[in-house]
C-alpha cells in the first residue's frame, strides 16, 4: 500500500474518531455525565488509542488534534442521540469505504474493530435513547457492571479488583 493513501485512510479515520469524541465530551459538559455519552466518549479515546501506534510504526505524520470548540451539540440529549445515531451511521459507511482502500491486513483489522463497535454497540445504544425519549440511563463507573452481570463473569473466572 501507498504511504500516502495509508495516510489518507487512516487520517479519515482518526479525524472522524477525534470528532466523535469532542462531540460526546462536549454533550457531557453540556448535559452532564449522562448514558450513553459517558460510555462512547470512553469507547471513541480507546479508539484514537488504538490507530495511533499505527502512524509510529509505518512512519507517517499523525494530523493535529482539532480544537474541539469546533462541534456544536443540539439543544436537547433526544436530539443528540439523534445525532449520535446519524453520525454512528455515517462511520460504518466510512469504514467499508476506508476498508475496502486499505490493503495491509492489520490497517483492515484495526477498521474492522472500529466498525464494529459503531455497528454493534454505538448505534444500539444511541437508538435506545431515542426509544427512551432522550431521557438518560443511571451512570455506572467506568468498571462496573450490573451485579447479574458481575456474577456471570466470576463463574468465568473473571475478576475486576
Amino acid at each position: 500500500m501507498e504511504t500516502s493513501m495509508l495516510a489518507d485512510i487512516s487520517n479519515e479515520a482518526l479525524s472522524d474518531e477525534y470528532k466523535a469524541r469532542d462531540t460526546y465530551q462536549k454533550i457531557i459538559e453540556t448535559f452532564g455525565p449522562v448514558r450513553p455519552s459517558v460510555n462512547i466518549v470512553e469507547a471513541e479515546r480507546a479508539h484514537i488509542q488504538l490507530l495511533l501506534p499505527r502512524y509510529e510504526k509505518y512512519t507517517i505524520p499523525p494530523p493535529p488534534e482539532p480544537d474541539p470548540n469546533r462541534v456544536v451539540v443540539p439543544d436537547s440529549l433526544l436530539a443528540a442521540c439523534r445525532l449520535g445515531v446519524e453520525a454512528e451511521v455515517a462511520n460504518v459507511a466510512m469504514h467499508d469505504r476506508l476498508i475496502a482502500k486499505a490493503d495491509l491486513p492489520e490497517v483492515v483489522e484495526v477498521f474492522n474493530r472500529l466498525q464494529e463497535a459503531s455497528r454493534d454497540h454505538h448505534l444500539h445504544t444511541l437508538r435506545r435513547c431515542i426509544e427512551k425519549r432522550g431521557k438518560p440511563g443511571p451512570v455506572q463507573g467506568p468498571h462496573t457492571t450490573r451485579p447479574r452481570r458481575r456474577q456471570q463473569f466470576k463463574n468465568k473466572g473473571i475478576c475486576y479488583e
